[in-house]
């Protein structure tokens, strides 16, 4: 032990030797101790109840867990145990026992219910070990007291209950153990005792008015303002695709809203109080709440730090998902950390789950006086303290031994911390936010490519780091500064008075491991080797790009249809340069360079239009039509531009549509393009839905549509009559498209595939997995030239 912890201690013992409780003791072994005891366990789909039903059901053979689950959809409570008994940490126990269900029946109990809505427990109780809670350290307001006080609450009094007689009386005096954390403690500095923490904040009053925050800031998300700004959000990212899809998107940003300010309500009042965060503020009123409803009864607090991979058991390195220091460490690993808003010297109290498990099993084995709590921690930072510079050295060394593979660059460069303070952290965080809001602006006006594309994806993946910045060193700027200690007295007298025979199984002095060897030999390799594994999936999957299914036939006769876009789909053309093709042939040279220094001079307009309507856009370039003959018009077409437009057909596309027919399926051309421009197509398709030019009574264009035409919403709504009048199969279906506008289209096939998309379809197929194809286009001629009238 250094000579500053060791000062420490004499401290703390000073400090605490008269003010605590009598610290019960162990005078047996735990398997005898809690022999033919019913303990009701919550929480046991957690990481920690996790590892505590594994440690009953191996080294407690004559204990009986009675668990309390919940339903989870249609999957009965029983049914999850048995899934949870199916995981690798309970193999030895279930074939030794037939199978997961024999293992339950055998030696487990399963009390459908959830918290706060608990249902009757067991009257031949003995022990409830409350291990369920919310340990976010951001929920919305609300749920966290519904689960850290409410729910405790109810526990409480169903556990009460369970052990009174008709008559009033105590059948007999359970004991309430109550897993909180050690960060009740709050932004408190210096030793922190192992007692309850002195404050004057009513746990009831503040529950009430919690729970009023989400009526009052879902009444503020509902006002005209609010919705008026959301709304055009939307409409600035969706507007191309339609009402319903603008609509669906602010309900989205609105309840996202609701959330955010839920989470900003909770921390600020929780550090308005002197709390860090919401999570450990309600579990500070949740500890109060034990207290004043456990008075009669015996009652233990296990407060333990930050709960990290375990030492020893079940196996060293066991953990389930990510806690507190995985993403920071992953982060740092990959080169995405660049610097910590954390002291150097403050201490960063990491505990091994095994450790923290063993107390918790041996506190469940002990009798506390009545109405006496008793309080440990399960802490490492009294006796064996591990600062922020050592912690970052310890994983800087692993991962210059143990490098993440990198990409055709190598592996990630690891950043070297100077620790310059939280202030300067911020500073670098925010520069980096305003130059990515600056770039995604800019990509935004760019025109199309697939250099901007890429661009995209690498902007995409830095803004995903940013968020992911900002949102831990909020979380964990706070605990990075702490300055202070946890005593752990209570904890250690209970060690040392177990029987020497559960040393090896029950051991949880903290003093026992040294700092290189855990993090370096068990944590660091636990938490890296799921993701390196997925790492090398992704670089397989980089390696074959995510593109359509190959066709066959339907096995059960199911009617198929496979819809595809034209321009930019099938087709390297867009509506304007279509136009010129079909007007500019007819003019000689002065008018046609007047034809094209108008049509430029719109251009600006139509671009504005088409980002806030593409049916505005498109009527807007098709009133230039006004005057054409449509006979001459469709002539000109099936003569000259033809073969002009079969040339800027992609191949793919042509393939691809070629594979569908085989397969039996209907194809379907579906454009906002007239519909003579689509004739040299028709072979290639079953049906063509095209804009149709309206005409007089001497067959000349009046420059308007006979009907609007067919773009975003319209799409999907076309392909939902179709399908449903010709018995079609849309889950089954495909359809293909190359813009934002196309989304809704996209979205109610089963199979839809982007095709060289722009960067807001390219976002959105990300998010959902969608295929991404590149369809080269074949044109061999410049674009400028024009087809020649024969």
């Amino acid at each position: 032990m250094s000579a500053p912890a060791s000062a420490f201690r004499r401290l703390a013992d000073a400090e605490t030797a008269t003010a605590r409780p009598r610290v019960p003791t162990l005078d047996g072994r735990l398997r005898d101790l809690l022999a033919g005891k019913v303990v009701v366990l919550t929480g046991v789909t957690g990481f920690i109840g996790e590892q505590i039903l594994w440690k009953m059901l191996t080294e407690l053979p004559d204990t009986t867990p009675a668990l309390l689950v919940r339903r989870k959809g249609s999957t009965p409570a029983r049914d999850r145990v048995v899934a949870l008994l199916k995981k690798k940490i309970f193999s030895e126990l279930r074939e030794a026992a037939g199978g997961a269900e024999a293992l339950l029946d055998a030696r487990i109990r399963v009390i459908e219910g959830d918290l706060p809505n608990v249902p009757d427990l067991p009257a031949d109780l003995d022990v409830v070990l409350h291990c369920a809670g919310d340990v976010s350290f951001d929920p919305p307001i609300d749920q966290a007291f519904r689960t850290n006080t409410i729910g405790t609450r109810a526990l409480m009094e169903k556990m009460l209950a369970a052990v009174t007689g008709p008559d009033g009386e105590r059948t007999r005096i359970p004991h309430y153990v109550h897993i909180s954390t050690a960060y009740t403690a709050g932004r408190r500095r210096g030793a922190i005792r192992e007692a309850a923490h002195e404050h004057d904040v009513d746990p009831q009053a503040e529950t009430e008015r919690g729970l009023a925050m989400l009526e009052l800031i879902e009444a503020q998300s509902r006002t005209a303002e609010q919705l008026t700004r959301l709304r055009k959000e939307a409409e600035r990212e969706h507007r191309q695709a339609g009402y319903l899809t603008t609509a669906a998107d602010t309900e989205r940003r609105r309840r996202e809203w609701v959330q955010r300010k839920l989470v900003e309500a909770g921390t600020e009042r929780a550090r308005s109080l002197g709390w860090t965060d919401v999570y450990t503020f309600t579990k500070a009123l949740g500890e109060k709440v034990v207290a004043e409803v456990g008075k009669d009864i015996r009652v233990s607090i296990v407060r333990p730090a930050i709960v990290e991979s375990s030492w020893k058991h079940p196996y060293p390195g066991w953990i389930e998902g990510f806690k507190m220091a995985e993403p920071l460490i992953l982060a740092y690993g990959k080169g995405q950390l660049p610097e910590f808003p954390a002291s150097p010297d403050s201490v960063v109290d990491i505990v091994p789950c095994d450790f923290v498990v063993n107390a918790i099993v041996a506190v469940c084995a002990t009798e506390p006086e009545v109405g006496q709590p008793v309080y440990y921690h399960s802490s490492s930072g009294a006796r064996n303290p591990l600062n922020f510079r050592d912690l970052y050295s310890h994983v800087r060394e692993y991962f210059l031994q143990h490098p993440f593979e990198g990409g055709p660059r190598g592996a990630a460069r690891l950043p070297e911390w100077d620790f310059p303070g939280a202030a300067s952290v911020e500073r670098l965080l925010f520069t980096s936010e305003r130059a990515a809001s600056v770039a995604h602006r800019a990509i935004s006006l760019a025109p199309r490519s697939k250099r901007i594309r890429t661009l995209a994806q690498g902007l995409d993946r830095t803004t995903k780091e940013l968020t992911f910045l900002r949102r831990y060193l909020s979380l964990y700027n706070e605990y990075g500064q702490s300055e202070l200690h946890f005593v752990d007295d209570n904890t250690l007298a209970l060690h040392r008075s177990l029987h020497p025979d559960d040393v090896e199984a029950f051991a949880f002095d903290s003093a026992a491991y040294d700092w290189r060897t855990y993090l370096q030999d068990v944590h660091c390799p636990s938490i890296t080797e799921p993701v390196r594994r997925m790492d090398s999936v992704r670089r397989r999957r980089g390696q074959r790009p995510r593109t359509y299914k190959e066709l066959g036939g339907e096995p059960d006769g199911a009617r198929v249809l496979a819809a595809f876009d034209l321009d930019g789909t099938v087709m390297a053309s867009n509506v304007v340069e279509t136009y010129l093709w079909a007007r500019l042939p007819e003019l000689g040279p002065l008018a046609r360079a007047r034809e094209v220094g108008d049509v430029a001079r719109r251009l600006p307009m139509w671009l504005r239009a088409e980002r806030r309507d593409r049916g505005t856009f498109l009527r807007s370039v098709y009133r230039r039509y006004a005057g054409a003959d449509l006979a001459q018009l469709e002539q000109f077409v099936d003569t000259t531009m033809a073969s002009w437009i079969l040339e800027r057909v992609s191949p793919d596309a042509v393939r691809r549509l070629r594979e569908h027919r085989a397969a039996g399926h209907t194809t379907v051309l579906i454009t906002g393009a007239i519909r003579p421009l689509t004739r040299p197509l028709e072979p290639l398709f079953d049906v063509v839905v095209a804009s149709d030019l309206a005409t007089d009574d001497s067959g000349r264009c009046t420059g308007f549509l006979t009907g609007p035409p067919m773009v975003g919403e319209s799409r999907a709504a076309w392909l939902r009559h179709y399908a449903a009048l010709n018995d079609i199969d849309l889950s089954r279906s495909h359809a293909y498209a190359d813009s934002h506008v196309d989304l809704p289209m996209l979205s109610v096939v089963g199979n839809p595939v982007v095709v060289s998309p722009d960067v807001a379809l390219m976002r959105a197929a990300n998010a959902q997995q969608w295929s991404i194809v590149e369809w080269r286009a074949s044109a061999q001629l410049p674009r400028w030239s024009l087809p020649r009238r024969r």
